[in-house]
């Protein structure tokens, strides 16, 4: 068992820093909130640090699971980020779902004094953190990988080494770029459905069995039926990961028609007050006028 480090305990950090806690791992978190890390701490045992650098410093291994690259940064490259403190030998993983460029910036920086990184963004949600089934998508070298693949299983149903540094993040622009357009796709189908009067539970069961089937389909067509929205990824966060993506498309020549409409349809729920309600609110703007 390792000594391990966890920076961010936001709806996905706690829980996953619990099933590190839960491995067997011994666990020295941080906050920025310390109430957070206290509570933490009263449910899981550990250590609360006042900084992520004295967090980092006796930890074979650090995760980071913030809000965007700036607090990426902050966290982890400021005079009291976690780099700072971090041993030669040791491995930080990111879990924060951020931009390749940070990845390989991350990368490069850990290198020069010794440290192995990991960018290894998470898709499964709340839901997936809570019950250590996220599926994490992560970039790096390979010999990295291999030290921190069994401390990623604590809280994952699949880990995937997809390739050097950045891949990670770039596999998770793919992910959320598929289901911005598969939720639009649901929301129009369920909304036609309704309009339609027909029974949509039998529609959602029967569909659900042929190729129009999704996780998304299983878990959300019938609360978008019911207009129910409080649960699930927020829009606030969809839109982040999404500008990611696109600006990503805007480096690499992709072309994301459907993806910039449905990040504009996003904007438009948010404009309703939608910005903590999930993804599946897209039904919100065909449903109600």
């Amino acid at each position: 068992m390792s000594n391990v480090a966890f920076i961010g305990l936001g709806v996905m950090g706690y829980p996953m820093a619990g099933h590190l806690q839960k491995a067997g791992h011994s666990l020295t978190v941080f906050n920025r909130t310390t109430e957070k890390a206290e509570k933490w701490v009263a449910e899981f045992a550990g250590q609360v640090a006042k900084s992520p650098k004295k967090a980092a410093c006796d930890a074979d291994f650090v995760f980071s699971c913030v809000g965007n690259d700036d607090d990426v940064r902050s966290v982890l490259m400021d005079d009291d980020g976690a780099l700072a403190g971090m041993k030669s030998g040791s491995v930080l993983v990111d879990n924060t779902t951020a931009s390749a460029d940070l990845a390989r910036e991350l990368h490069a920086a850990a290198k020069k004094t010794g440290i192995g990184f990991i960018d290894a963004p998470v898709s499964g949600g709340q839901a997936g953190a809570e019950n250590g089934i996220l599926t994490v998508m992560c970039g790096g070298d390979a010999d990295i990988f291999a030290a921190a693949e069994p401390v990623i299983d604590s809280y994952a149903r699949q880990v995937t080494l997809i390739g050097p540094s950045g891949s990670g993040q770039l596999t998770k622009m793919v992910n959320q770029i598929c289901i911005a357009g598969l939720v639009q796709g649901l929301a129009e189908g369920m909304n036609f459905g309704l309009k339609a009067g027909i029974d949509m539970e039998k529609v959602i069961d029967t569909i659900s069995k042929g190729a129009a089937g999704s996780w998304q389909m299983e878990n959300r067509a019938a609360t978008m039926c019911k207009d129910e929205f409080n649960f699930g990824f927020a829009v606030d966060w969809m839109r982040k990961d999404l500008d990611i993506a696109l600006k990503e498309a805007t480096s690499n020549g992709a072309r994301l028609p459907v993806t910039a409409l449905v990040d504009q349809f996003y904007a438009a729920v948010q404009e309703r007050g939608g910005n903590r309600w999930d993804t599946s609110s897209l039904m919100h703007l065909l449903s109600n006028k």
